[in-house]
């Protein structure tokens, strides 16, 4: 049995996991099929969660309204498109629900729909890209965040032309290439009152609650069913 997850011991031990599977030809690719769990999902820190993405690749997302693909451009925002990679290719998003559309400016996800998952990486920030290279423009996906080097899960789509936005630092690190009629669907009928914005709205009771509190108060809300990293390069 493995050492609790979290603990200096139950670090150790998956890391010695790890490299064991590496070990016996597991290539990095694989480590999904390999060691994907609720336990990976608990511990952050695990080597895991720290590789770099390709230069770009397609995230396809399988929702309830249907399929959409994000292309993403490292180039654009390396340290988001990096732990968007990650969170995508270990499942962090699979079953969540889409807690925030707010018509004619963004479609927000990003809280896990295990309580304890969200807790785990709730304060896991990253620092910001040294620069927005690319605009906020209809289509593109970006990081939330609070205050500067504060991103950490949640993901936001432009509905509309957001560039605004630009100049308070959100740097896009990709685009919907496919599918973007689907991201129009995603139901908006609660608005703010679902979750709102980490700036706007007061997220606790998702945070606590997950999927059983937003079924149960929300039960509109488009969900998220899983996503895959479908091809990538780092040519």
């Amino acid at each position: 049995m493995a050492p609790a997850v979290g603990s200096e011991s139950g670090r150790r031990w998956w890391a010695v996991a790890l490299a064991a599977l590496v070990g016996a030809g597991c290539a990095p690719g694989d480590e999904r099929s390999a060691l994907s769990s609720r336990e990976i999902l608990l511990d952050p820190t695990l080597p895991a969660w720290s590789e770099a993405a390709p230069d770009t690749f397609l995230a396809r997302f399988e929702t309830s309204a249907g399929d959409f693909a994000i292309e993403v451009v490292r180039a654009w925002a390396p340290v988001g498109a990096d732990r968007f990679y990650n969170l995508v290719r270990h499942g962090y998003y699979d079953d969540a629900r889409f807690h925030r559309t707010v018509p004619d400016f963004i479609v927000q996800w990003g809280l896990a729909g295990d309580p304890e998952v969200t807790a785990a990486w709730i304060g896991e920030t990253i620092r910001d890209d040294d620069a927005v290279l690319a605009s906020n423009v209809r289509g593109t996906i970006a990081f939330a965040f609070t205050e500067p080097h504060t991103r950490t899960t949640q993901v936001y789509i432009n509905l509309v032309d957001n560039s605004r936005l630009d100049a308070q630092g959100f740097p896009p690190f990709g685009r919907v290439v496919e599918g973007m009629e689907v991201v129009d669907r995603i139901y908006p009928g609660y608005g703010e009152s679902s979750g709102g914005g980490l700036r706007r709205g007061d997220q606790s009771a998702i945070v606590a609650g997950g999927n059983d509190y937003l079924d149960r108060e929300f039960p509109m809300l488009t969900r998220l069913l899983r996503a895959t990293v479908e091809r990538g390069s780092k040519e």
